[in-house]
Parts: structure tokens; sequence; C-alpha cells
């Protein structure tokens, strides 16, 4: 069994004790067991492994007792390291699925760098942005736009034009020819208005041929 006694006073040990038998949050409880294992003389990575927690934190805790600053369990000091909570990784998921610009921002899609920023602000809790992403990837998420470019239909150009015109109320089908009228494709060099031209002026000789042999 650990000896105690390494860094708290009696009175500070029971003092965390009491504490510890109330509805704490979980920040708390969790400040107050590692100044307690570190008391009883578990080492760092210990407390790590047991309370689950990052080193960064154990490690301020752990220099609070032997301060003696026990007695700060409850406080709030600026620059703490904070772990990671339930409310940090559900309030970068809301974040990281709306648009900046619904929180005050003028670009339209966030970067790693800004949700530390903005997260940092209204939690208080640092992170680097390679840590942003490793908690978006995590969850499924990122802040690289997807890909919703759909497949380009690429329509093959109409290689001919046909013109049609109105024949004569008194125009009869001749039975005894079948005309065939082709009709020239558009090369580089003419334009559609050049063969739209040369299209009607074909169909128009076409039928001249045929009116005297219509009745």
């Amino acid at each position: 069994m650990k000896k105690q006694g390494l860094y708290l006073s009696p009175f500070q040990r029971k003092h965390l004790q009491k504490n510890l038998e109330t509805d704490l949050r979980l920040e708390y409880r969790r400040r107050i067991e590692i100044m307690l294992q570190a008391d009883a003389g578990y080492s760092q990575v210990q407390i790590c492994e047991a309370l689950l927690c990052a080193q960064e934190t154990a490690r301020y805790w752990i220099a609070m007792a032997q301060t003696g600053q026990a007695h700060k369990w409850d406080d709030r000091p600026m620059g703490r390291p904070k772990v990671v909570n339930d409310r940090y990784l559900t309030r970068l998921k809301e974040l990281v699925t709306h648009s900046p610009r619904e929180y005050g921002y003028p670009f339209q899609r966030w970067t790693a760098q800004w949700l530390s920023k903005h997260l940092e602000k209204e939690l208080g809790i640092k992170l680097s942005s390679c840590h942003i992403n490793r908690l978006l990837k995590s969850m499924g998420l990122s802040t690289r736009p997807k890909d919703n470019t759909t497949e380009k239909q690429i329509s093959g150009k109409q290689d001919s034009s046909i013109t049609i015109s109105n024949l004569p109320s008194n125009a009869k089908p001749n039975s005894g020819r079948l005309f065939a009228i082709a009709l020239s494709p558009i090369t580089p060099a003419t334009t559609p208005e050049t063969q739209l031209e040369q299209n009607a002026h074909q169909l128009l000789l076409h039928q001249s041929n045929l009116a005297p042999t219509l009745l």
C-alpha cells in the first residue's frame, strides 16, 4: 500500500477527501484525485492511466499539491491546462457544421485555427490546429468542403443544321421519285449563320427542281 503524506498536511488531505464525497463536477473531482494520488506516492504516469487525464493536467495539480496550494482545487486560474470534455466536443461539432458567418465572421469556411480561437474564447480551452483536426477526424468531420461537384455532362456539338419551310398548299408529292437532301456539315471554317444560309439555299434548289413535276 502506498504511503500517504508526501505533500499534503492532514488537514488538507481531510478537506480534499471530504469534498470528494460531494456531488462535484468531473473536472473538480479529477483535480482532487490527482492531488490525493500524488500525495499517496503515485507517479504522474500512473495517475494519468488511472484517471484518464492529460499529462499537462496531472503535472499542474501535482505541482499544486507540492507547493501547498491544494485548497485551490476549485479555482480557475488563467493558463491552467484543461482537458477536452464532452461540452467542448459538442460545441466543436456544432460550429463546424454551421457557417462562420452565423457567428459574425466574414469568411465562409472554418479553419482549424479559427475553430481553436473561437472555442478558446468561449470555453477557455486552447488547443492547437493539429489537435482540432484530430478531434474532427475522430468524429468523421473536417473543415474541408465536401466535393459536391457532379460530373459534367458534355454534349456533342451538332454537325448539321436543318431548315424547314412550308410547301405550297397545292403541292403534291411525286410518287415516281424520291429526293434525298444532303446537308453539308459545319466545318471549322463555316459559321452557324453561313451554314443556315447554305442549307436554306439547298432546300430552295430542290423545291425548284420539284416544282415542274407537281400538278
